[in-house]
Order: structure tokens, then C-alpha cells, then sequence
């Protein structure tokens, strides 16, 4: 393990679950975020965006945390680990919530409230996000392993010691040291 991608919903934990990876891995963690978006909530253009996605990507190491489907066939064709976290619709809505008023490392502002457009993206992610998802991921490389999640409780059995994830992060670690 590598080059990680973890994708899914916003609220679904990718950005919790990529902290939890990189302290297992010792690898490198980028937030897609933080690519995207500047401090005052504006953006950079997508030519901007696109170059520092494709040096990120052309890196030997990263866990990269972030969607981002325009890019994300570029990401699978590197990657030789995707998370992929399909967690129920609510679930998710509770996440966006619950990090309102946090200070994030993954994000270059604080959210003082919910944006009603996030909010709707949020909720038509599994019908119009998704289905693309897996039909990039059903083209991934042959060498390119695919971890789903669907619940929270999914993702701990995976993380901690003895899970999945677990297993195939501290083998880099111990290596690494």
C-alpha cells in the first residue's frame, strides 16, 4: 500500500479515516480540499487545480482524501488501494453537521453553517454521484484493490488493530522506521 484513495460522500468520515491511515502508514496525507479551495471560500481555476491534482498524483507515496470525480479516474489509474465509503445518506448529513464551528486541517475555513447547496449536493450524491463512482471504479487497474465501507461501524472493524485496513497499512509503517 502505496497510494491510497479514499472517496465517498461529504460527511461519510473520508478526511477522519485518511488521519487514521496516515498515522498507521507514515504516508503522506493531501486533502483535495485544500487543493481546491482558498481561504476566503473561493476557489482556484480548474487549470490550477488540475496541475497540482496530476503532481500529487505522479508522487510514489500519498493517501489522498477527496472525490473530486473529474479528476478521480486519474487517482484510480495510480492508486493501488481505494476506499470507497458508501455510508447510508442520513449518516452523512449528521457528519456535515457535525463538523459546523470545528477548526479542520482539511479545510482552509472554518463552517459557521450549513450551506443549503452543499446540503442539497450532499443529499443527491447517492443518485447522481455515485453511480459514475462505480463505473470508474469498475474500470480500475487490475492491480488496484477496492475497499468498501457502509457504515461507521464498518469502518472501525477495518481500522483497528486486526482490521483490513489495519493489516494492510502497518506492514508500510514498520517498514518505513
Amino acid at each position: 500500500m502505496r497510494r491510497v484513495a479514499i472517496i465517498g460522500s461529504p460527511g461519510s468520515g473520508k478526511s477522519t479515516l485518511a488521519r487514521r491511515l496516515r498515522d498507521l502508514s507514515g504516508l503522506p496525507l493531501h486533502y483535495l480540499d485544500m487543493l481546491w479551495h482558498l481561504p476566503d471560500g473561493d476557489h482556484v481555476t480548474r487549470a490550477e487545480f488540475d496541475a497540482a491534482h496530476a503532481e500529487l498524483v505522479s508522487r510514489e507515496r500519498w493517501i489522498i482524501d477527496g472525490t473530486y470525480l473529474r479528476t478521480l479516474p486519474e487517482r484510480i489509474e495510480r492508486a493501488d488501494l481505494v476506499v470507497l465509503l458508501d455510508l447510508p445518506l442520513e449518516t452523512c448529513l449528521e457528519g456535515v453537521w457535525a463538523r459546523i464551528g470545528t477548526t479542520r486541517e482539511d479545510l482552509p475555513w472554518q463552517e459557521t453553517e450549513l450551506d443549503p447547496e452543499f446540503a442539497d449536493y450532499v443529499r443527491r450524491f447517492p443518485d447522481e454521484q455515485l453511480p459514475r463512482i462505480r463505473e470508474i471504479l469498475g474500470a480500475r487497474p487490475p492491480g488496484c484493490r477496492l475497499v468498501e465501507l457502509r457504515s461507521r461501524e464498518d469502518v472501525e472493524r477495518a481500522i483497528i488493530p486486526g482490521g483490513l485496513l489495519w493489516k494492510l497499512a502497518t506492514p508500510l509503517a514498520e517498514s518505513v522506521e
